[in-house]
C-alpha cells in the first residue's frame, strides 16, 4: 500500500474518530428517554433497540413509551429504547457515511452501534440505501471495499397494506419498494406566517411562494441555508418540481433579498416568526405545528389563552409536495429482533395516533401533542374528527411538473453564492429595482424583466435575474437552461469531467463552481446599484 493511500486511510479515521465520539456519548447521554411501564417486571432483560434520529424529545418520549407498552401487550416485556441524537438528518447521514468509509478502508466490519435511524426524509433515505465505497491501494493493487448503509428489511404484507393503502402519493413512494425504508409520517412544506406581523405590513395571508417576493416584506423573511438543511433544500426543490427552474431561483432571490438573515437549521424560521422577528418564512410543516403547539401550551400555563401572535402554517395549493419522513435499519443491527419490532410497531395504529391524536384522548400520546400527520390511510377516514390539525396531504399533494434531479444538486451551491455570500449587494440591488420610477408598484409577486416596458428597468432585472455560464468539455453553457442539469451535476458534482481540467485536480469541483458564481453575482448586483446611483446623480 503506497503512502498516499495510507495517509487517505488515516485521514478518514481522524475524521470519523469525533463522530464516533459523538455518535456514542449522545446514546449515553439520551437513555433517559426511553421509558417502560410503572411497575414493569424487572426479572428478565429488557429487550433493547438502539435508533439514530433527528427528531425531538418530545417525540422520542412518546415513541418510547408507547413502544414499550405495545411490546408488553404484545411480546409479553416491556422494552426500551436509546435514543442517539448526533444532530439533524444531513449531519447523520455524512456521520453514518464518514464512518462507513473509515471502517472500510481499515477492513473493520461496519455497522454494529446502532439498529435503526428514524426521521429525515426520503431523499436521505434513498442516498443512505446506495453502496459507500472506499478504493484502497493504486494500480494493479488497488481494491474497492462497498456496503451499504441501510439493510432491506421485509415487513409483513398485511401490514404494509393495512398502513399505507397505497404504494405512492402524487408520485411520492411511501416506502422503498426493496424494502430498505418504509414511511411513518408525512410532511408538507410551506410558508409559516405571523399574522399580526402582516397586518402591521399591510400584508395578506400569504398563499403561493410568489407572494415571498412581495416588496412589503423586505427585511421581515426568515430562511435557512439549504446546505445545512435538508428538510429546508427539500422544499425548496418541491418548488423548483412545481413552477421552474427558472422562476423558482428568481422566487428565492427576491425571498433572499427580503429576508432578515439565514439560520443553521430548519426549526429556527417557525422560532422568528412566533416571536415577530420575521413576518414568514419556508417551513416544514411539523416545525411550524410543533413551535405553534409550544405558544398555545405557554398561554394556558401563563392563563393568556388567546392572548399570543397568531402564527399559521399553510401549505401553498398545486405548488407544495407531500414527502414521507422514514425508518430504516441500519447493517448489522445489534438488536436485530427488537429493531424489527419497533418498525413494526411505527406502522400499527398504536403508533399512528401519537401524531395527531390529542394529549392524554384514548389512544394519544401522554403528555405531548406532536402535531404531525400520520401515513396510515385509514385513520384519515376513520379517525379524522379526532385529528388536532384537520388537514389530508392527500388533498395537498401534486405531482412534480418538473421532475429533474438535477435542480436539487445545484440549489445549495446557488442558494449560497447568489444569495448568502453576496447578500449586501443582493439587498441595495433589490431596494434599487423597487426604487425605480418605473417599478410597477401594485405588482407584489415576481416581476421580471419581460414584464416591464421601460428599457433601463428591463436591463436591470435581466441583470438581477442572470445566471452565470458553466464551463464543460464542449463549451460554456448557462445554468438557467433546465435540460443542462443533469450532465452538468454529473460533470461538475459527480466528478464525471475530473479529467478534463475544469477545476484544480487537488479541488473539490463545489468549491470551484462557488468561487465562479458569488463574483457573477456580485458584479450583476453592484452593477445594478452603480447604475441606480448615476440616475440619482444625474
Amino acid at each position: 500500500m503506497n503512502r498516499i493511500a495510507l495517509f487517505a486511510i488515516a485521514f478518514v479515521a481522524l475524521l470519523a474518530t469525533p463522530l464516533l465520539l459523538r455518535w456514542r456519548n449522545s446514546q449515553v447521554t439520551t437513555q433517559v428517554s426511553a421509558i417502560a411501564p410503572a411497575g414493569a417486571s424487572t426479572n428478565r432483560a429488557i429487550p433493547e433497540v438502539v435508533i439514530l434520529t433527528p427528531s425531538n424529545e418530545q417525540m422520542r418520549i412518546e415513541f418510547a413509551h408507547a413502544f414499550s407498552v405495545w411490546h408488553e401487550k404484545t411480546y409479553g416485556q416491556p422494552a426500551r429504547v436509546v435514543w442517539s441524537t448526533p444532530g439533524g438528518a444531513v449531519e447523520i447521514r455524512r456521520m453514518l457515511v464518514s464512518t462507513w468509509e473509515a471502517r472500510l478502508a481499515q477492513h473493520i466490519p461496519v455497522g454494529g452501534d446502532a439498529d435503526l435511524i428514524f426521521g429525515g426524509g426520503s431523499y436521505e433515505f434513498d442516498t443512505l440505501k446506495k453502496e459507500v465505497t472506499v478504493t484502497v491501494g493504486a494500480g494493479e493493487q488497488a481494491k474497492k471495499y462497498s456496503a451499504t448503509i441501510l439493510e432491506p428489511v421485509q415487513l409483513p404484507e398485511s401490514l404494509i397494506r393495512d398502513c399505507y393503502g397505497v404504494k405512492q402519493i402524487a408520485g411520492q413512494n411511501l416506502y422503498d419498494p426493496d424494502g430498505y425504508w418504509y414511511g411513518v409520517a408525512l410532511a408538507t412544506f410551506g410558508i409559516v406566517m405571523n399574522m399580526d406581523a402582516l397586518d402591521a405590513l399591510h400584508v395578506p395571508q400569504l398563499k403561493s411562494w410568489s407572494d415571498l417576493a412581495d416588496p412589503r416584506l423586505l427585511g421581515w423573511v426568515s430562511l435557512v441555508n439549504p446546505s445545512q438543511s435538508g428538510s429546508v433544500l427539500s422544499a425548496f426543490e418541491s418548488i423548483s418540481q412545481r413552477v421552474g427552474w427558472v422562476e423558482s431561483i428568481a422566487i428565492l432571490r427576491r425571498a433572499s433579498a427580503n429576508a432578515r438573515g439565514f439560520a443553521a437549521s430548519g426549526t429556527r424560521v417557525p422560532i422568528d416568526v412566533a416571536s415577530g422577528d420575521a413576518a414568514a418564512g419556508v417551513a416544514i410543516d411539523f416545525y411550524a405545528r410543533f413551535q405553534i403547539q409550544s405558544m398555545i401550551d405557554a398561554a394556558m400555563s401563563a392563563g393568556r389563552k388567546g392572548s399570543e401572535p397568531k402564527v399559521i402554517f399553510t401549505a401553498p395549493a398545486g405548488q407544495s409536495s407531500v414527502d414521507p419522513d422514514p425508518i430504516a435499519m441500519l447493517r448489522n443491527p445489534p438488536h436485530r429482533e427488537t429493531a424489527i419490532r419497533f418498525m413494526e410497531f411505527c406502522l400499527s395504529k398504536d403508533a399512528q395516533r401519537l401524531w395527531q391524536f390529542r394529549a392524554g384522548a384514548l389512544g394519544g400520546p401522554q403528555r405531548f401533542e406532536l402535531r404531525r400527520m400520520p401515513v396510515m390511510r385509514s385513520l384519515y377516514i376513520q379517525d379524522f374528527p379526532q385529528f388536532i390539525d384537520q388537514v389530508d396531504p392527500m388533498a395537498i399533494a401534486t405531482a412534480p411538473i418538473f421532475n429533474n434531479p438535477g435542480m436539487r444538486a445545484f440549489t445549495p451551491i446557488l442558494f449560497q453564492t447568489m444569495s448568502m455570500d453576496t447578500h449586501p449587494q443582493l439587498k441595495e440591488a433589490w431596494k434599487a429595482i423597487l426604487a425605480h420610477p418605473a417599478y410597477p408598484k401594485n405588482n407584489f409577486g415576481v416581476v421580471r424583466a419581460c414584464d416591464v416596458s421601460d428599457t433601463q428597468l428591463k436591463s436591470w432585472l435581466e441583470k438581477f435575474d442572470a445566471l452565470p455560464m458553466v464551463a464543460t468539455p464542449n463549451g460554456d453553457v448557462d445554468l438557467a437552461d433546465m435540460h443542462q442539469l443533469k450532465s452538468l451535476r454529473n460533470g461538475w458534482l459527480w466528478g464525471e469531467w475530473k479529467d478534463q481540467g475544469l477545476w484544480p485536480k487537488q479541488g473539490a469541483p463545489g468549491d470551484t463552481l462557488r468561487q465562479l458564481f458569488a463574483p457573477f453575482f456580485k458584479e450583476n448586483y453592484q452593477w445594478i446599484v452603480d447604475q441606480a446611483a448615476q440616475q440619482k446623480s444625474a
